[in-house]
């Protein structure tokens, strides 16, 4: 055991704003909400009809595979990490897509379809606020810093 401590993480530059905090949220849920579904196709797979238990396997491997994405993002954008804001945007936009199929749907999938869209285009707003680039510490165009040129 030596006497050296672990260096302390970088300060941020300011306190986390609440849009941050929510637009890690919704991403978290979104996350939660693929590893529920695919671990529920994966039960399926395994549980159900023989003929369809590949595709079902092969599909909830695919979504829990997939939570990987807005998990890490919520994660990012709670450390207030530059990067993680990428990922939960493509995220946002690629749930877009999903929300207007299961709109199209004439079943118990539409209400699924409105609360995915209010939540995509919600977590988008928060993603592109001013406070929030700021706060990940994302320079605008023409913003960059001296020597970055």
């Amino acid at each position: 055991m030596t006497s050296e401590q672990t260096p302390a993480p970088e300060e941020t530059a300011g306190p986390r704003p609440r849009r941050l905090i929510y637009a890690a949220a919704l991403a978290a849920l979104e996350g939660l909400a693929l590893v529920v579904g695919g671990v529920w196709m994966l039960v399926e797979g395994f549980t159900g009809d023989p003929d369809d238990r590949q595709t079902a396997v092969t599909g909830g491997i695919t979504l829990v595979v997939l939570a990987l994405l807005p998990l890490l993002a919520a994660r990012g954008l709670l450390a207030q990490r530059s990067w993680s804001r990428g990922p939960a945007v493509i995220t946002q936009i690629l749930a877009l897509p999903v929300a207007y199929n299961l709109l199209q749907a004439d079943s118990v999938a539409i209400p699924a379809g409105i609360a995915l869209a209010v939540v995509a285009v919600a977590a988008l707003v928060l993603l592109v606020n001013p406070a929030t680039t700021q706060a990940l510490g994302i320079k605008g165009p023409g913003r960059a810093q001296d020597g970055e040129r």
